[in-house]
């Protein structure tokens, strides 16, 4: 898979992301889509949303800013109306009843062109059971080496149901469109020791869907830049001998600096198909 080429592309295209995404993230994502060449707009009020969205390439939608729903579903529609991908992160999603009606809500009313959540979020919306609390993933729902073919068919099977993307991260990556699977094995522990590291991911996705017609080359190819990237970040952090917030910086920065030929070479992946 040519995943340097959709990173040259987006650099060339310059796509405009609009993030409905939470307080706590906000920064970090608009700073990550700025690191891969796209241009970041955070536009989330209800009465702007719609505007908003037909000057854009892509859209995201985060569940972290529950409070936001209603200017996700107006935008949401705007942009299947446009033809224009929409990227859901459902954080949280089985963790309250909130969430629950939530994301119900959401998937019930706009098409969502990839659904990024880690394990747990994704098990959640595949009807399995799962013990994630909170945003984080829960050690008996992530994938591993052991799990890999039930996580595979999992998100093949949720993918054909809600005719998207699905994109799973965490230690092991799965990303399926129904028919193909890829599995990518970069990235670091230390990622999971940030905040945000997940909504940053989605919003690169949205960038990359922002420039690419094919949304499971777009996912695959964000996650491949994010793992890499977070593998360099790792690295200078163990050289410097710094924490968890150094790296969150040296991660957008890694974005940003990242070379092609490093993105090809330093990818780790398979390709499935069913």
């Amino acid at each position: 898979m040519d995943f340097e080429k959709i990173l040259t592309a987006v650099r060339h295209g310059k796509p405009l992301v609009q993030c409905i995404t939470n307080f706590v993230t906000v920064n970090d994502c608009a700073n990550i889509i700025l690191a891969s060449g796209g241009s970041p707009t955070m536009a989330s009020h209800p009465q702007e949303v719609e505007d908003a969205v037909r000057n854009v390439q892509a859209l995201v939608c985060n569940m972290g800013a529950i409070d936001n729903v209603d200017s996700m579903i107006l935008a949401g529609k705007e942009a299947n109306r446009m033809g224009k991908p929409v990227i859901l992160d459902p954080v949280g999603s089985g963790g309250t009843r909130l969430r629950q009606n939530t994301v119900k809500q959401l998937i019930d009313q706009v098409h969502f062109t990839v659904i990024r959540g880690n394990a747990s979020e994704i098990r959640y919306l595949a009807g399995q059971q799962t013990t994630g609390s909170g945003v984080d993933v829960s050690d008996l729902d992530e994938i591993a080496e052991e799990n890999l073919d039930g996580a595979i068919s999992m998100a093949a099977d949720l993918a054909k149901k809600l005719d998207t993307v699905i994109a799973i991260s965490g230690k092991i990556d799965v990303i399926s469109n129904g028919t193909e699977n890829c599995v990518l094995r970069n990235g670091c522990a230390t990622m999971a020791r940030i905040t945000g590291s997940g909504c940053m991911l989605t919003s690169l996705i949205a960038a990359f869907c922002g420039v690419c017609e094919d949304s499971f080359l777009a996912a695959c190819s964000a996650m491949a830049v994010m793992g890499i990237s977070g593998e360099i970040a790792e690295e200078k952090r163990l050289q410097n001998k710094t924490g968890n917030a150094t790296f969150r910086n040296d991660l957008i920065d890694a974005v940003f600096n990242l070379e092609e030929q490093q993105l090809k070479q330093g990818v780790h992946y398979e390709i499935y198909k069913r």
